[in-house]
């Protein structure tokens, strides 16, 4: 069984069966991490940071302090400064291209370029799980900012990155991606191309923050056969 739970933000924990994925801890206002782990003493837990910005919606340098009674593994984007990483945790540093396998779980990271700042994972289990966390991986068509030309460089550039991903893994269980209407113009497209050319079973929109009327119309965005999970209040979890 796979459960996915809410924390904030594009922050979600992904428990499997023998290993416990954190993705971009920023905020759990539901305290939903100590209880994961307080449930799973056992199982190692593998916290994953796409990237380090001044805004802090995708890291926050608490990740460092938790789960001290597990064994820890860090998967870091190498945008996040060095000395910001204390040098006793077990880090395995990426940057688009780099593959990291052998982790607990025997789970294989594979990381990508975005759009962005960082790096998107992909994070699969042989024979089992295979998941993106798309980290600031989207088409964004930003008002007053994104000229036509300019969106279309960024539309290349996001399918080729998109067209990579899909090479490798053309099925994918999992996905998360940022779907939010406050920043974008079009704020699902990203997600629809995604779709188009990865067979996704079941997506988390990440970043809605309570924006759910258009984050969550599943039927505009996405397409049969994929499942969408409107998770949004801090705690929120699904069992897949």
């Amino acid at each position: 069984m796979t459960k996915v739970t809410y924390m904030a933000h594009c922050g979600y924990i992904v428990t499997l069966d023998d290993v416990v994925f954190v993705f971009d801890y920023v905020h759990d206002p539901s305290h939903a991490l100590k209880k994961t782990l307080e449930q799973n003493p056992d199982k190692p837990v593998i916290f994953f940071i796409t990237h380090q910005l001044v805004n802090n919606n995708h890291f926050n340098p608490g990740n460092f302090e938790m789960a001290q009674n597990h064994r820890r593994v860090y998967v870091v984007s190498n945008s996040v400064p060095a000395d910001l990483i204390p040098s006793t945790l077990e880090v395995a540093g990426m940057s688009a291209g780099d593959i990291v396998e052998d982790l607990p779980g025997n789970i294989k990271v594979q990381a990508y370029k975005t759009t962005e700042k960082g790096v998107c994972f992909v994070v699969s289990q042989p024979g089992g799980i295979k998941m993106l966390h798309a980290g600031e991986l989207n088409l964004w068509d930003l008002p007053d900012e994104t000229g036509r030309k300019e969106y279309n460089r960024d539309e290349e550039r996001y399918c080729s990155i998109v067209k990579r991903i899909a090479d490798d893994y053309p099925e994918l269980d999992i996905a998360m991606m940022n779907v939010n209407p406050r920043i974008s113009l079009d704020y699902a497209q990203g997600a629809r191309e995604l779709c188009k050319r990865i067979k996704i079973k079941d997506f988390f929109p990440m970043d809605i923050d309570g924006d759910t009327k258009e984050a969550c119309d599943f039927d505009i965005y996405l397409p049969e056969g994929t499942t969408g999970h409107c998770l949004h209040v801090p705690g929120q979890s699904v069992n897949l």
